[in-house]
């Protein structure tokens, strides 16, 4: 039976579930409605357009509401805000934002994707500075024009996570001054601190002025002296903050759907909300964790995909559960890349889990053939059933490739010692005849607490 199914949000989560639910479903008329004036654009590719390495902006569309009419047979409606469900009658509440027009739209189904949005620190004097967020193509495009027509030379990132780092590098290339204020005692939390400082390092060499265990608390009268929690005084002419996300549930919440514990709309593993006529999918929800089964939230583009996907199957008859979230993830830092999968040892620590840790420093490929880099791998697991919880990688090179695997064998539900017998691809430029994930698990032998078949 034709469907009526309309999806709130047209970026990635909400995009991709249209895409897929028209592969799967070649007759159920699909509109999407998406507040802003740019669908489906690269919100992971934001940074580099700003830092030059991406020279065209439209290379940052994925796709037009004329391209998804035209192959998809898809309408799109742009600036055009959802103001409410009224989940007793099956409608929302649509603000057109181009007519200046409220009307009303029935659903059969409606997909729920609005995102996340930016999390506000409390500065005082906030208001005095020219202070920025990165989460549109909208706030991109603001930002550049500001940076050259203000002819900014420096600039304050608040928050040193993903976002505080990538934009580092990208606005270094930019030419700018740059200083960076992390609430944490490292950057990158995600990571264990001896990997971080690594990226410390990194950031100082390239010149980047690193502010650790400090807030910003004051932006002064004149909006460039900022006073922090250390008692230093910095100047910037613009500030970036980047000091993390929350889910957009406002709609949901006034609409009466369950919120979960971790403050995301709770889905479950069909992606369906407590109203089984409406999912909701991205960074909006919250999921579970894949190792621990704990209500757990990871705004990343890999985890909204794959939720876009189960929401279409489960639409049309197919019942395919979500497995959980590792949030496996990986950065840039100038000449550094760091990557991560599962969980850290704070993580483990703060869950009361018993575990073991081996690291190993290796090169990425034979140390004889030219561009030989060293690299640090590290996997946590259980010392008693050989179960992995997580790994990191730091390096310049190889760094990537590893944590892949890592993240598929933990996925596999492969052990420690598995990890010995993966046979994987060598020639004197890409490894080594036994690759530092087999090494990791030969090393890990002496501190299991029983034997497993090696």
């Amino acid at each position: 039976m034709k469907k009526k199914v309309l999806v709130v949000g047209g970026v990635a989560g909400g995009a991709t579930f249209a895409s897929q639910l028209r592969m799967l479903d070649k007759e159920s008329e699909i509109i999407v409605f998406e507040k802003d004036g740019t669908m489906s654009f690269a919100n992971c590719g934001l940074p580099y357009y700003l830092g030059g390495f991406v020279k065209d902006k439209k290379q940052l569309i994925a796709a037009t509401p004329e391209s998804f009419q035209k192959d998809k047979s898809i309408e799109v409606r742009i600036l055009h805000e959802v103001t409410g469900i009224k989940r007793d009658e099956k409608k929302i509440i649509i603000q057109d934002h181009i007519k200046n027009e409220r009307y009303e739209e029935s659903y059969d189904v409606l997909l729920y994707s609005p995102g996340a949005v930016p999390i506000k620190p409390d500065i005082k004097g906030l208001s005095n500075g020219n202070c920025y967020s990165l989460r549109s193509f909208k706030d991109m495009l603001k930002l550049d024009e500001h940076i050259t027509k203000r002819n900014y030379q420096s600039v304050c990132l608040v928050g040193g996570g993903f976002i505080g780092l990538e934009m580092a590098e990208n606005f270094k290339a930019r030419g700018l001054d740059v200083h960076l204020v992390q609430r944490a005692d490292h950057v990158l939390n995600l990571l264990d601190q001896d990997l971080s400082a690594m990226l410390e390092e990194e950031l100082k060499e390239q010149g980047v002025h690193i502010h650790l265990s400090a807030t910003v608390e004051e932006i002064k009268a004149d909006g460039k002296m900022l006073q922090l929690s250390d008692g230093d005084e910095i100047s910037a002419d613009f500030l970036l903050l980047a000091t993390g996300i929350k889910p957009n549930h406002y709609l949901a919440e006034q609409a009466g759907l369950v919120i979960g514990e971790t403050g995301g709309v709770k889905v479950n593993e069909f992606m369906q909300t407590s109203d089984p006529d409406i999912y909701a999918v991205g960074d909006v929800i919250e999921s579970f964790d894949f190792i621990t089964k704990k209500p757990k939230r990871v705004p990343l583009a890999w985890v909204a995909h794959r939720e876009a996907y189960i929401a279409a199957m489960h639409i049309t008859g197919s019942h395919l559960p979500f497995k959980g979230i590792l949030g496996t993830a990986i950065c840039k830092v100038f000449d550094l890349t760091a990557a991560l999968t599962g969980h850290s040892e704070k993580s483990l620590q703060k869950q009361e889990i018993d575990f073991e840790t081996v690291s190993l420093t290796a090169r990425q490929h034979a140390g004889y053939y030219p561009g030989a880099e060293k690299f640090t791998i590290k996997v946590h697991f259980c010392p008693y059933t050989g179960k992995l919880f997580g790994a990191q990688a730091v390096g310049k090179d190889g760094v990537d490739k590893r944590m892949d695997v890592l993240s598929t064998a933990i996925s596999s539900g492969l052990t420690i010692t598995d990890l010995q017998a993966l046979e994987l691809s060598y020639a004197p430029p890409y490894s080594a005849p036994k690759d530092p994930v087999n090494m990791l698990g030969y090393k890990a032998v002496p501190k299991l607490k029983k034997t497993f078949p090696q």
